[in-house]
């Protein structure tokens, strides 16, 4: 599995990598600061999954979401937010996302989401 994690704290970046590390068949592709980047490195590199923070300098992480699912990507959407207030929640899986989770509380539910379409894709 192929991921790309978007978040302009590198020292989450560096938390996020460290747990990826942990789980079979799961590498980083990638790493982004902003939503312009993480858009320019999806196209580039064609990851399984995004890891998008909502606030991010350049374009956020719904811009990001919304553009990629305009150009009908498959690509699992995972939004990793400081701000999990129930009207970003419905926002960003009405523009297609496929997980919401709140970072100081949901890191292993992140895991073992990862871990669970990791495994799907095997039987694909």
């Amino acid at each position: 599995m192929k991921i790309l994690i978007a978040d302009d704290s590198s020292l989450l970046r560096d938390r996020l990598k460290g747990l990826m590390r942990k789980l079979d068949s799961v590498f980083v592709v990638t790493e982004a600061e902003n939503g312009a980047e993480a858009l320019q490195l999806i196209r580039e590199t064609d990851p399984d999954i995004a890891i998008l923070d909502i606030r991010m300098p350049e374009m956020n992480g719904i811009e990001v979401l919304k553009k990629i699912r305009e150009v009908g990507s498959r690509l699992k959407i995972i939004i990793l937010t400081n701000y999990p207030y129930k009207q970003y929640r419905e926002r960003c899986l009405a523009e297609g996302a496929d997980y919401f989770f709140d970072k100081n509380q949901d890191i292993a539910g992140l895991t073992e989401v990862i871990t669970r379409i990791a495994n799907e894709t095997k039987g694909d």
